[in-house]
């Protein structure tokens, strides 16, 4: 493995979506870093109402330009030219602040849902016109992003929203968000939409609490297949006879395979054609054989001291903990996280009732092939974006805050990576993250942060230079500083180099095409 020195960081510190840039908020300035050459290619210095309170700060989706909220003002800068410095102000209610703020399908625009979810204001940056929109029904943090999807290729919106105890399904232009149809689904309590990744089907899926169901509809609210899982529409004339509820929800990026988790222990895999071709179950107890590798943690203390955690591969039959063979009820809380990996064949799994272990199915076979036993509770796991079977793992408690885990079939059961080690204070301090950086190199690399320093690694042999997504070199670069203080922008050039910059450590369009 290859680990950069630390770099200056905070709450407000994100790579870009393509991986090319780390952006970083300060109280005084916006510093973006170069992944290639580890330099400071850019400096934004900030005015002074922007020192504090900030809620947000997210890239655009060509990681071109970044976002931030606060309060009711939301600047957009460009992190490649110092020519573009966007200012949209949308007053709230006192004493409140927006409940979730993001760019749309494009640079362009930017989605501002207000409190308690009385509208959604849809901002475009180049005609600075406003379009606001009802009643979103889901507009917190956490719930937001399931309900609105982009349609992949035209980017015409699909919105959510809720009246008089109803929902609403609305189709929203590309350029102008200008609403083109909408129509009530067959849904009690819809939980979220999603466009296919082909953009053919919209799928909606209703609440747990009235029965499995999911509806494959078209552009214009015609439904293809609805489909409820053991039952025919003819048995659920009987409200005994519902199923027990759409958990979770995952589409492969290939588009051949829909995930469907319920309440219990199993997911549903349905084929391009909507109907169930796979089912996998979660059992309460995993038997090691040829084709399926069970690890389990194994924590050493030495001198009284905690080092990295190390699995061990079973060797019998064992029960994941939280599942109990002996256990005298049938009721499992369901499956409440399943993602395919980037190429679709690959879908990792985790239980309710087994917070701490990682289920990883091989779909075209029906198998499992691996189980990921922790002793704490798994809180992310995230397969890489471009690189298949590889996978990203965490775990909460202070003992593996500054610890990550990477997974994939042919390494020797998940690999731990202790970060603190390679920070300037040997305990890390805050909130901690850790995420992939898409890079096109041949190695994978993560992004982790303490919220006061952050460190790039890449997972390339230590050996292989060639493999880093960045150079081994320091740089002498000039970064571009340009204030924006006030609404005119100053560009000029400061000569001070990057004193974070160090040698690495090596230990280890849019097309607005009409709607069919």
């Amino acid at each position: 493995m290859h680990f950069t020195k630390s770099f200056k960081s905070s709450p407000h510190s994100s790579p870009s979506p393509d991986g090319r840039y780390v952006a970083t908020l300060l109280p005084t300035s916006i510093t973006i870093r170069s992944v290639a050459s580890l330099d400071i290619v850019r400096t934004v210095k900030l005015a002074s109402d922007l020192s504090t309170g900030v809620t947000t700060f997210v890239w655009s989706p060509s990681s071109t330009r970044v976002l931030i909220a606060a309060a009711d003002r939301f600047h957009v800068f460009s992190v490649t030219s110092a020519d573009f410095h966007g200012l949209v102000q949308i007053l709230q209610p006192p004493a409140t602040k927006p409940a979730f703020v993001r760019f749309g399908a494009t640079d362009d625009e930017v989605f501002v849902f207000s409190p308690v979810g009385l509208k959604l204001s849809v901002v475009n940056l180049v005609s600075s016109k406003a379009v606001e929109i009802n009643n979103p029904k889901f507009f917190s943090a956490v719930s937001a992003p399931r309900g609105y999807s982009f349609r992949p290729g035209t980017h015409h919106l699909a919105l959510l929203t809720r009246t008089a105890g109803k929902d609403i399904i609305s189709i929203h232009s590309a350029d102008t968000r200008e609403i083109q149809r909408s129509w009530y689904p067959e849904t009690v309590d819809a939980q979220g939409l999603a466009w296919t990744p082909n953009g053919k089907w919209l799928v909606v899926w209703d609440s747990p609490a009235h029965g499995t169901r999911v509806l494959f509809c078209t552009h214009d609210g015609h439904v293809l297949k609805d489909w409820r899982g053991d039952h025919t529409p003819s048995s659920l004339d009987d409200m005994g006879q519902y199923g027990i509820g759409v958990k979770s929800l995952a589409l492969s990026p290939n588009g051949r395979y829909t995930a469907v988790a319920d309440g219990s222990s199993r997911i549903s895999i349905l084929n391009d054609r909507f109907v169930e071709e796979v089912r996998l179950h979660h059992t309460l107890t995993v038997e090691p054989k040829e084709t399926l590798q069970i690890w389990q943690e194994k924590i050493d203390l030495r001198t009284g001291q905690r080092v990295a955690p190390s699995f061990i591969k079973a060797t019998q039959a064992v029960s994941p903990p939280g599942l109990s063979p002996n256990s005298t009820s049938d009721i499992l809380h369901g499956c409440n996280l399943a993602k395919f990996d980037s190429s679709s064949s690959l879908l990792a799994s985790r239980l309710d009732d087994a917070p701490s272990t990682i289920w990883i199915w091989d779909v075209p076979t029906s198998e499992l092939r691996a189980v990921l036993m922790y002793h704490a509770n798994v809180t992310k796991a995230e397969w890489h974006p471009s690189q298949p079977e590889l996978l990203l793992v965490r775990c909460e408690s202070e003992e593996y805050s500054s610890l990550a885990f990477a997974w994939d079939p042919l390494s020797n059961g998940p690999r731990p990576i202790e970060f603190s080690h390679h920070l300037p204070s040997p305990k890390v301090t805050g909130r901690t993250d850790a995420t992939w950086l898409e890079t096109n190199s041949e190695s994978a690399a993560i992004f982790f942060t303490d919220h006061a320093k952050y460190i790039l690694l890449s997972l390339a042999d230590a050996d292989d230079d060639a493999a880093l997504p960045w150079t081994t070199h320091v740089a002498m670069d000039t970064p571009t500083d340009f204030n924006i203080s006030s609404n005119d922008i100053d560009e000029h050039n400061i000569s001070d180099m990057d004193e974070g910059i160090t040698e690495l450590d090596d230990t280890f369009h849019f097309k607005k095409s009409p709607v069919p």
